[in-house]
C-alpha cells in the first residue's frame, strides 16, 4: 500500500485545516458531547459514580500536595483499574478497560464539572492509544497542554502518513535527482506509474506531457533511439526492435543467442550483475517480461546504444545534456501501432521521425484509427473471429468497407470503416435486423452470423470510455460493459456514434486497444 502524491497532498492539508484551526478542538468536544447525551439510566449511574471516582482523586492530590503520592498505586472501582502516571510533568489518571462510549461519558463528566480537569486523548509507548484524565493547575496551563496535545497529535498523524508514502518513496528519489529515466517503448509504463505514484490520468496528451515532464524533465525511449538513429537500425538489420531482440543483437555476449557479425568487432560495455553474493559479467535469467530481467535488459541496450554512437560514459558528466542524446530525449511511441512520437516537451505529436530511416522504420504497420469511422462490438467470443466479421461486412457494403479489425479481448473488438457514412449505415442496419429477427430477410441476412440474434452488441467510443471509466471492475470487456449498462445511469448502449476524432488527444485510447 502507498499514497499516491495527490492522496499525500490532500491529507497534509487536512490536518493543516483540522491543527491549525483553534476552534478545532472545541468544536469536537461539541460533537462528542452531543453523542454522550445521558438518556438512559444506566448512563446517568455510570456518570454519577465516575465523578465521584475522579473527585476521590482529585482530592487525593490536592490533599498530598499536588504531588499524587496518594495515589501511586492504583485506584480500583466499579471492578476497574484506574492508574496514576505523569503526563507532561503533571499527574494523570489512566482510563484502561473502558467502551467508547463510557470514555465519552467520562469526556462529558470531566469538561463539565471539573475545571481544573483536561480530558486528554494521546498516542503512547509502542503507539498504543492511551486516554487520561490530566490535573493542571491553572485556566493558562489548562490550555498550554491542550496545545501539546494537539502538537503531539499533529506529529503523529503526520508520522503515520508519511509511514503510509511506502514504495513511492523510490519514485520521489528518482524524480528529485532529475536523472534520466531509460524506457524500451515506455508510455505506458509512465502512465502507470503517474496514475499509481502522483494522481489520476489527465485527460489529454498535452497536458499528460506537461504532468510528467514535472516529475521526470528527463527521459529516453531505447526504441526510439533505435528506429530513429541509421547505425543502429542498420545494426538490427531493419528488423524488429522489440526489447528481446535489441538485447540479442546489441549486446552477444549477455543476450540469449546473439550472434551478430555485425557488432563483433565493436568496443563493448562490460555490464556486472551481482547475485545473491556472486558477481557476473556474462548473465542471463531467460526471464523476460518480468519487471527485474526486462529493466537490466533495457539498461543492457542503452548502455551498448551510447557506445555505438562514441559516448563515452567515464566523460560525460550529465547525460541528458549531451548532444548525441538530445534530440531523442522525451520522445516517446506514444501508438507503436501507429508509429506515433509524442515530444513531451511540447506534447505534440511528431508527423515524421526523428531520424533518417524513412523508409521501413516509420511506415505504419496499421492505419491510424480514425474514432468517427469505428464501432465497437461485444458479445459471445465465438460471435466476434475477425475473419466472420470482415466476410460478414464486406458482403454487405463492399470489399474495401473495413480497414483494420482491433481486438480488445476474446469477446470485444473494434471495427473500422473506410468511410463514416458507413458507421451508420452498420448500425442502422444492424437495428433494422434485430427488430425483425424472425423474418426470413434477418435469418438469411450476411450479417445474422456474427449478430446472433442480439447477442452481439454494438456502442461508439464516447460510450467504450465510460465503460473503461467504471469504477466497476470486470475481466472479460463484454461482461464490464454488461455491467456498466445495468446501471440506472449507463442508459442503452446501443447510441448513434457521435465521436471526437481529434487522435492526438485521446490519451487512453490507444493504450485500452493495445
Amino acid at each position: 500500500m502507498h499514497l499516491r502524491r495527490s492522496q499525500e497532498e490532500e491529507a497534509l492539508r487536512q490536518l493543516d485545516s483540522l491543527y491549525n484551526d483553534n476552534s478545532g478542538y472545541s468544536s469536537s468536544n461539541s460533537r462528542n458531547d452531543a453523542d454522550a447525551q445521558l438518556v438512559r439510566m444506566a448512563d446517568i449511574l455510570f456518570t454519577e459514580r465516575m465523578k465521584y471516582t475522579v473527585s476521590e482523586w482529585r482530592a487525593g492530590l490536592l490533599h498530598e500536595g499536588n504531588t499524587g503520592s496518594g495515589f501511586r498505586g492504583s485506584l480500583n472501582t466499579m471492578n476497574q483499574t484506574f492508574q496514576t502516571t505523569f503526563f507532561q510533568m503533571r499527574p494523570a489518571l489512566v482510563l484502561n478497560g473502558l467502551s467508547s462510549r463510557q470514555l465519552r461519558l467520562i469526556k462529558l463528566v470531566t469538561e463539565k464539572d471539573f475545571k481544573d480537569l483536561a480530558y486528554v486523548h494521546v498516542t503512547g509507548e509502542n503507539s498504543v492509544a492511551q486516554k487520561l484524565i490530566v490535573y493542571t493547575d491553572s485556566t493558562s496551563d489548562r490550555d498550554l497542554l491542550m496545545s501539546e496535545v494537539k502538537a503531539c497529535q499533529k506529529k503523529d498523524s503526520l508520522v503515520k502518513i508519511k509511514s503510509a508514502i511506502g514504495f513511492r518513496h523510490v519514485i520521489d528519489l528518482l524524480s528529485s535527482e532529475k536523472k534520466l529515466i531509460v524506457g524500451h517503448n515506455c508510455f505506458l509504463d509512465l502512465a502507470h506509474v503517474y496514475s499509481k505514484f502522483f494522481g489520476p490520468l489527465p485527460l489529454t496528451a498535452e497536458e499528460f506531457a506537461s504532468a510528467v515532464r514535472k516529475y521526470f524533465p528527463n527521459i529516453i525511449d531505447t526504441k526510439v533511439l533505435i528506429n530513429s538513429n541509421d547505425e543502429l537500425f542498420l545494426l538490427m538489420r531493419k528488423g524488429s526492435t522489440s526489447l528481446s531482440k535489441a538485447f540479442g543483437v546489441l549486446c552477444p555476449p549477455i543476450g540469449p543467442g546473439g550472434t551478430s557479425s555485425d557488432v563483433a568487432g565493436k568496443p563493448r560495455v562490460k555490464v556486472e550483475v551481482q547475485v545473491d553474493d556472486q558477481r557476473f559479467s556474462n548473465w542471463n535469467s531467460g526471464a523476460k517480461h518480468e519487471a527485474g530481467y526486462d529493466a537490466f535488459m533495457t539498461g543492457s541496450v542503452f548502455s551498448q546504444s551510447c557506445r555505438n554512437l562514441g559516448i563515452d560514459f567515464n566523460s560525460v558528466l550529465n547525460l541528458p545534456q549531451n548532444e548525441k542524446l538530445q534530440k531523442y530525449i522525451n520522445h516517446l511511441y506514444l501508438s507503436w501501432n501507429n508509429k506515433d512520437i509524442i515530444d513531451l516537451k511540447t506534447g505534440k505529436i511528431l508527423v515524421e521521425s526523428l531520424g533518417s530511416n524513412n523508409n521501413t522504420s516509420t511506415k505504419r504497420r496499421n492505419p491510424k484509427f480514425v474514432f468517427s469511422n469505428t464501432v465497437l462490438l461485444w458479445g459471445p467470443p465465438s460471435k466476434l473471429r475477425a475473419k466472420d466479421i470482415r466476410d460478414c461486412v464486406c458482403k454487405v457494403f463492399g470489399v474495401g468497407s473495413i480497414v483494420s479489425i482491433c481486438h480488445l479481448d476474446e469477446t470485444a473488438a473494434f471495427v473500422q470503416f473506410s468511410k463514416e457514412e458507413l458507421v451508420s449505415d452498420f448500425l442502422e442496419l444492424k437495428d433494422s435486423l434485430e427488430r425483425e429477427k424472425n423474418s426470413p430477410v434477418s435469418i438469411l441476412h450476411p450479417l445474422s452470423k456474427i449478430l446472433e440474434g442480439g447477442f452481439v452488441r454494438s456502442a461508439n467510443y464516447e460510450m467504450y470510455k465510460d465503460i473503461c471509466g467504471s469504477s466497476l471492475s470486470q475481466v472479460l470487456f463484454a461482461e464490464q460493459a454488461e455491467a456498466v449498462a445495468s446501471k440506472p445511469k449507463a442508459g442503452v448502449v446501443k447510441l448513434a456514434v457521435e465521436v471526437d476524432s481529434y487522435y492526438p488527444n485521446e490519451l487512453l485510447s490507444d493504450s485500452c486497444m493495445k
